[in-house]
């Protein structure tokens, strides 16, 4: 798994897919993703109905969006858990925000030596 101590260092200069970014300011793919892109991150919407959140263009897959360093996910644990499996190979930094994890993607990280966070908030680790 992955260090946040050593996260932080370069923080700022990686890219973010948002997966489960929303146009709801109730949920929290509104505000992760508002929250990142507020504080200068470089950060990309992805959901399947949306066309623009937060004046931002919203992409479907996070395979349309170039050079994405970590994934975010802010979706149920059976969609992260696909979308993972759907991007072996191809990424390799995941972030599982609270109640987006499962056992079966912490295995499929383990297994697939994936770098990932689970149980912590990326909003709290942005600071």
């Amino acid at each position: 798994m992955f260090e946040l101590n050593t996260f932080k260092d370069d923080f700022k200069s990686k890219v973010f897919a948002i997966v489960g970014a929303s146009n709801n300011i109730e949920k929290y793919g509104f505000k992760v993703f508002k929250d990142l892109k507020d504080k200068g991150f470089k950060v990309y919407p992805v959901n399947l109905h949306e066309k623009t959140i937060y004046n931002s263009k919203v992409y479907k897959s996070v395979l349309d969006i170039p050079n994405v360093d970590w994934v975010v996910f802010v979706v149920p644990p059976s969609v992260a858990f696909n979308v993972l499996k759907s991007l072996k190979g191809k990424i390799f930094n995941f972030w599982f925000q609270p109640g987006s994890e499962s056992e079966e993607s912490k295995v499929f990280c383990k297994e697939n030596n994936l770098n990932c966070v689970f149980n912590s908030c990326i909003m709290r680790s942005s600071d």
